[in-house]
Order: structure tokens, then C-alpha cells, then sequence
């Protein structure tokens, strides 16, 4: 059976047809790239960057910064005497502390008025090594202590009181004679090595009858104490 369609008829319907489906491809492939292109957009892209380091929050610990003893407060004259006496006589060379440090532990309980400080600060520097002996001593890690075996109000201080004129002795001033034994040890071509020597000397003191803390006064020179 032939058919009654014109060629040129025909033609345009295989066109029609043709037309049709890539009009249905072309919806297709747009429906597509809309629900695509939606999908990109609803989920971004991960971006890559660098690391970034958080900045420390650690705080540093404090230095603590080595200090020598300090001698106690105290109320009572004979004990404040007995540990003025010990941190007189008690140092040690390889502790990385100079004579001077030792000089400023006895010059902090000396006279708050500041009138004696000065011939406090000479007295105590006859007591202690000088800088270069100090030195040398460091060699032999030399350290030095005292046994205390004596300790009394010498006799010579009361007539020291009752000749002073009036206001020439704070109040609740006081006299301390010392006496004991001086302590020295160290290492010498690689042995150890020790010495000892009796000493004496005599503080003096105040304390002060309205409850404030005893000062120290002067130091007698050494071993020509008050008797």
C-alpha cells in the first residue's frame, strides 16, 4: 500500500518529529542542570586553606628569684640577739650570694630611724670576707656557722646606761655579750678540710616597750666584746 502523504509532507513530519524530541531532550537535559545547579548551590564546595595555629594562651611561670633568710621578728631581746648572731656568722661561699647580700640580711633589722645604719653597715663589714677574699673562698667552697655557747648581759652595760646622757639609748635598749665557737669547712686538693676558732662580741639591741619588733643597734668589734 502506497503512501497518500506528500513526499514534501512527510519530510516535515520526520522534521516535526525530529523537533519534538530534541525539544523533550533539551527540557530534559535543562530540568537536569536546574536540579544540578540547584544541588551545587545547596551544598557549597569545601575551600582549603592553611592551617591556622590558635595563639598559646599558656602564661609563663614566674622566676622566683633566690633569696637568703630573713631574720625573725621578735619582742624578746636575748632571742632576736641569738639570731642576729647566727645569720652574722652563717654563709656559705657556692650559694651564689655575695657579702654584701649577707650585709643587707643584718642592715634590714638595724635601726629603722636610720641613725645607726650607717656604723651598723661598717661594724658588720669587719665580720664578713671581703669581695676578693670571698672570691678566693669560692675556690674551696668554703662555708662558714656558729655554735653559740655563752650568752649574757655583760656587767660593763649598766654603767654604760647610767652614764649615757638622756636620750642618747632608745628605749628598751640592751647588750648581748656572745661568745662560742666559729666553724669554717671546705674542700682542699680534693679533701675535706675544717677549722675552728672562738669567738665573742657583744650586740646591741632595742626593743621598744610599745610592743613594736627589737632592731639592732651596733656590733662590738670582733672578739673585744663588753664585759
Amino acid at each position: 500500500m502506497k503512501s497518500s502523504l506528500d513526499p514534501r509532507v512527510h519530510r516535515r513530519l520526520i522534521a516535526l518529529i525530529a523537533a519534538g524530541a530534541l525539544v523533550l531532550i533539551m527540557a530534559v537535559v535543562g530540568i537536569y542542570g536546574l536540579v544540578a545547579g540547584h544541588q551545587d548551590s545547596a551544598t557549597p564546595k569545601p575551600i582549603t586553606t592553611g592551617t591556622t595555629t590558635a595563639p598559646s594562651t599558656s602564661v609563663p611561670s614566674p622566676v622566683s628569684t633566690p633569696q637568703l633568710s630573713a631574720i625573725p621578728h621578735s619582742r624578746d631581746p636575748e632571742k632576736f640577739a641569738q639570731s642576729v648572731a647566727n645569720a652574722l656568722f652563717t654563709w656559705d661561699t657556692g650559694s651564689g650570694f655575695m657579702p654584701l647580700d649577707y650585709t643587707v640580711v643584718i642592715l634590714d633589722v638595724g635601726d629603722p630611724s636610720g641613725t645607726e645604719q650607717a656604723g651598723l653597715a661598717s661594724d658588720v663589714a669587719t665580720y664578713l670576707p671581703t669581695r676578693e677574699a670571698w672570691v678566693d673562698l669560692r675556690r674551696y667552697a668554703t662555708t662558714q656557722s656558729l655554735t653559740i655557747e655563752a650568752m649574757y648581759v655583760p656587767d660593763a652595760w649598766a654603767g654604760a646606761v647610767a652614764q649615757a646622757r638622756p636620750g642618747q639609748l632608745p628605749p628598751g635598749a640592751a647588750a648581748y655579750t656572745i661568745e662560742g665557737t666559729r666553724h669554717r669547712e671546705g674542700i682542699w686538693n680534693g679533701q675535706p678540710t675544717s677549722t675552728d676558732s672562738a669567738v665573742s662580741f657583744t650586740a646591741f639591741v632595742a626593743c621598744p616597750p610599745d610592743g613594736d619588733p627589737c632592731y639592732l643597734l651596733r656590733l662590738s668589734q670582733l672578739d673585744n666584746p663588753l664585759k
